[in-house]
């Protein structure tokens, strides 16, 4: 851990301890939000940083959940696709077993 990675959000500076290795993805992270939260804050409907950063934290959270399910739904699809090509290799191979008694 390094002493720490300065960020700024909304203008203001924060000091975030953080991995060596992780360092860019923070200050990427960082830059996502502020520029959620400036989004926010022009749509002029909340006021105050706390309110602003709740709602750029739901916003940015339903996201990431709706990506986790379209990918859950992706593996699930995976797996009744391979099922399906399983039952369909085995049905063939029992043909050609048929077949080859005949």
């Amino acid at each position: 851990m390094n002493e720490g990675v300065k960020v700024s959000i909304l203008g203001r500076e924060y000091s975030v301890a953080c991995a060596d290795d992780q360092q860019s993805a923070l200050t990427q992270a960082a830059v996502h939000l502020d520029r959620r939260m400036r989004e926010i804050q022009k749509g002029g409907k909340v006021i105050g940083m706390e309110r602003c950063a709740i709602m750029a934290a739901l916003n940015i959270t339903h996201e990431l959940l709706e990506l986790t399910n379209r990918d859950n739904r992706s593996v699930d699809m995976e797996t009744r696709v391979r099922t399906l090509n399983e039952k369909i290799d085995l049905a063939m191979r029992d043909d050609e077993q048929k077949q080859l008694t005949l």
